[in-house]
């Protein structure tokens, strides 16, 4: 987007640089650079750009300040678009970025290799889309698989286990799902088994499983 107004921030001077002489190269008009978080808000308040690319990791702790004022941007400039450009493949900031909605990107440095590309993906961003390097979907899929209870469970034993927390008795599961009682004790088994839920003398593997299904997917 020919004269789209740019804030950097980043506390490497000599990418930060490199970087707005590149977006200037490129038509883009950098109207600001930051070195910390509390510069880019100053700068971001004192004249709001159209599109702001933040590092996360700045001074003074190197963790997410950053992403706090990338945060703090959006709330009171919502029509500010935000890249995150980042070093690091960081799956709680990511969500944390992705539930603010339209013109939002996570980008990784290491991955950008094509000037034209990111300069498209800057355009795009601005432009109220919301962009995430590939490699951080991918990290975000493998936390969430790694996360969730329940993946190791088939399809089938997935519904066998929706239709225990909805009440229904293994022969209400067997009508539902067009299969025999004894077919869905088996399953209910193998749900029990795959949760590690051994038996006790004090509580009920099934309303366990129930509680363990409720708590992954509310």
């Amino acid at each position: 987007m020919a004269g789209l107004q740019v804030v950097l921030a980043d506390d490497d001077v000599l990418l930060r640089e490199g970087l707005s002489s590149l977006l200037a190269s490129s038509g883009l008009e950098v109207i600001g650079q930051a070195g910390d978080a509390q510069e880019l808000l100053a700068l971001v308040r004192a004249n709001p750009p159209q599109l702001a690319i933040v590092d996360i990791r700045m001074p003074p702790s190197h963790t997410s300040e950053g992403l706090d004022a990338a945060l703090a941007i959006r709330k009171e400039f919502p029509d500010t678009a935000i890249v995150l450009l980042s070093s690091h493949v960081e799956v709680d900031h990511a969500l944390e970025l992705l539930a603010g909605g339209h013109g939002i990107g996570y980008l990784l440095k290491t991955r950008v290799t094509d000037i034209a590309d990111f300069v498209d993906t800057l355009d795009r961003v601005a432009n109220g889309a919301s962009v995430v390097d590939p490699a951080l979907v991918h990290e975000l899929v493998t936390a969430r698989r790694r996360d969730d209870p329940l993946a190791v469970l088939s399809v089938r034993e997935r519904e066998v286990l929706t239709l225990m927390a909805e009440g229904l008795s293994n022969s209400g599961i067997g009508r539902r799902l067009w299969i025999t009682e004894g077919t869905v004790e088996k399953h209910v088994r193998s749900i029990l088994t795959k949760l590690n839920l051994a038996e006790t003398a004090d509580d009920h593997r099934r309303v366990r499983a129930v509680m363990v299904f409720l708590d992954a997917t509310t």
